[in-house]
C-alpha cells in the first residue's frame, strides 16, 4: 500500500472507530485537544511567528496576496484564545450524530427509522488560517468523521506545531475514553489518525483519487483552488468557490443605518468570504444625499475605493459634492464590467444605480456568487420578496453580511461555507458534517409476507412521533414505557 493510499486507509479506519463511541467519549478527545493545545501555545506562536515572517517576504515581492497574509496571523490580540474557546463551544453544543429524524410503524413489531451518522472521512483543503485545522479537527471528532488536513505552504510551521499537540492529545486521550461507565479499563481508543495532516500538493493530488475510503472534499481558498478540487475528483465537494456578496439599499433606507451596516461588512475585515463586494444603490438616493454621505464615510473615514457605473460617479464628482472627499479623490473611479464578478478581498467596493429592487435581484442573481446578499429597507413587505428571490445560502434583512459565520450562528466553528443545493447550505457546522442511515427494526419480518392479494398484510405506515433531536435510545425507551 502506498504512502498516500496509506493516509486515507487509516483515516477511514479511525472513522469506523469514531462513529461507535459516545458524546461522553468525545467529550473526553476534545478536552485533551483544548489543554494540549494551550500548554503548547509558545511553540505554535513561535512556529507561526517564522511563517508570517516568510510570508511577508512573499508578500513584498509580490508573490503572496496580502489578504492571505493577513490570514495567517495567529499572534493577534485574543486570537489562539478564540481558536481554543471554539472547542469547549463545540464541546457544549448537542451531538448531532445517533439522532432519530424520522420514525414509521409499517407493522407491528417492524420499525423504520432515519438516524443521523457521520459522514465518514473529510479531505480538508485551505489556505492560510492555521486556526482552521483546530477548527475542523474539534468539529470532525464531535460528529465523529475523521479529517484529513492539507493547509497552504504559507503556514506549514504553524499548522505542523498544531496538528502534533493533536495527536499527542489523540493518543494520551485513547486510555481515559475507553474506561467504561464504572471506571473500569478496556482497550484504548487508537485514534491517532482521526486528525492527520499532508504536506504537499502532491499528496492533495493522488488523496482526490481516494473515493474508496474519502467521503467528502470540503475547499477552502480562492476560485482557482476550489476550481482545482472540482475539476479533478470524483469526491463529493462541499464549498463555495467565491464571495460575491452584495448589498442593495432600497428607497426607503435611513442613512445611520446604512452607514453603520455597509461600513462593516465592507471594512472589518475586506479579505474575507462574507465582506461585501458589490453595492447596489436605489436611484432615489442619488438627489438627496444619503448616498454621498455613506461613500463620503466609505472613502474618506475608512479608505475604501469606489469602483461606480456612469451614474453613481457622476453624482459624487459634482463640483457641490467632490469638496467631500477631501484629497481621496483618487478613489472614486469608473467602474467596468469585470468589477461585478470580481471578489476584490481588499479596500475596494463596486457599486452600481439600479432604478428597483427587481433590477437588484436580478444583478444578484446574475453576478453574485450565491453566498450572502442583505437589503436595507424600512419595508417588511419589500425584506421578505427580496429574501425569497435572492438565491442565496444567505439572505439578510438590515444586517451586516459579515454575520455569515458558524461562530456568529452559534455552530462554535465552522468547516466552510457552501453554496450547493445539496445536503448543507451556507457556514457549515455540525449538522453538516453528518448525513443519515435508515435503521429497520423487525421480528423476523419478510417482505414477501406484505402487499394485495390473498394471505398478504397490509403496511401500516403510521408515523412514530419524534421529539427534536431525540436518540433511538430515548425513543425506544418512551416508546416501552408506553406500551
Amino acid at each position: 500500500m502506498d504512502n498516500i493510499t496509506q493516509i486515507a486507509f487509516n483515516a477511514r479506519q479511525a472513522a469506523n472507530v469514531l462513529q461507535t463511541i459516545t458524546t461522553a467519549q468525545k467529550s473526553i478527545f476534545l478536552n485533551h485537544i483544548h489543554s494540549k493545545l494551550a500548554s503548547a501555545k509558545s511553540d505554535i506562536l513561535a512556529a507561526n511567528k517564522v511563517d508570517k515572517d516568510l510570508a511577508l517576504k512573499q508578500v513584498e515581492a509580490g508573490k503572496l496576496s496580502s489578504s492571505l497574509y493577513k490570514r495567517l496571523d495567529l499572534e493577534g490580540p485574543g486570537k489562539f484564545e478564540t481558536m481554543l474557546q471554539g472547542i469547549k463551544d463545540i464541546d457544549q453544543l448537542d451531538d448531532p450524530a445517533g439522532k432519530v429524524q424520522q420514525a414509521t410503524k409499517l407493522d407491528n413489531g417492524l420499525e423504520l427509522y432515519r438516524v443521523s451518522c457521520p459522514v465518514g472521512v473529510l479531505l480538508v483543503i485551505f489556505e492560510a488560517r492555521p486556526e482552521v485545522v483546530v477548527n475542523i479537527a474539534a468539529l470532525a471528532i464531535k460528529s465523529g468523521n475523521a479529517a484529513i488536513l492539507k493547509g497552504g505552504k504559507e503556514s506549514f510551521h504553524t499548522c505542523s506545531a498544531i496538528s502534533k499537540a493533536i495527536r499527542e492529545a489523540m493518543d494520551d486521550a485513547g486510555a481515559a475514553a475507553a474506561k467504561n461507565a464504572e471506571g473500569e479499563d478496556a482497550d484504548a481508543l487508537n485514534l491517532t489518525d482521526a486528525v492527520q495532516i499532508v504536506e504537499s500538493r502532491q499528496d492533495i493530488d493522488g488523496l482526490l483519487k481516494q473515493d474508496k475510503y474519502i467521503d467528502m472534499v470540503i475547499p477552502r481558498g480562492s476560485n482557482a483552488l476550489v476550481k482545482h478540487i472540482q475539476w479533478n475528483t470524483r469526491i463529493p465537494v462541499l464549498g463555495h468557490a467565491d464571495g460575491l456578496c452584495s448589498i442593495y439599499v432600497a428607497e426607503s433606507a435611513k442613512l445611520d443605518l446604512a452607514k453603520k451596516v455597509v461600513v462593516d461588512a465592507k471594512t472589518t475585515y475586506p479579505a474575507a468570504c462574507n465582506s461585501t463586494e458589490t453595492l447596489l444603490v436605489h436611484s432615489s438616493h442619488l438627489d438627496p444625499d444619503l448616498f454621498q454621505q455613506l461613500a463620503r464615510t466609505l472613502v474618506v473615514d475608512h479608505g475604501v475605493t469606489l469602483k461606480c457605473d456612469p451614474k453613481s460617479l457622476a453624482n459624487l464628482q459634482q463640483e457641490s459634492v467632490a469638496v467631500l472627499f477631501q484629497d481621496k479623490a483618487d478613489h472614486l473611479q469608473a467602474s467596468n464590467d469585470e468589477d461585478y464578478d470580481t471578489e476584490f478581498l481588499e479596500l475596494t467596493l463596486a457599486v452600481k444605480t439600479v432604478e428597483s429592487m427587481t433590477e437588484a435581484m436580478d444583478h444578484i442573481n446574475e453576478h453574485g456568487s450565491k453566498h450572502t446578499d442583505a437589503i436595507l429597507t424600512e419595508s417588511e413587505a419589500e425584506a421578505k420578496k427580496f429574501m425569497a428571490g435572492v438565491d442565496a445560502a444567505g439572505v439578510y434583512w438590515n444586517a451586516s453580511t459579515r454575520f455569515a459565520d458558524g461562530f456568529r450562528y452559534g455552530f462554535g466553528a465552522e468547516v466552510g461555507v457552501s453554496t450547493n443545493k445539496t445536503h448543507a447550505r451556507g457556514p457549515v457546522g455540525l449538522e453538516g458534517l453528518v448525513i443519515y442511515k435508515y435503521q429497520l427494526h423487525g421480528n423476523g419480518h419478510a417482505s414477501g409476507d406484505y402487499g394485495a392479494g390473498e394471505g398478504k398484510r397490509p403496511y401500516l405506515h403510521e408515523r412514530i412521533k419524534v421529539q427534536d433531536k431525540e436518540s433511538l435510545g430515548e425513543l425506544s425507551n418512551k416508546r416501552q414505557r408506553l406500551d
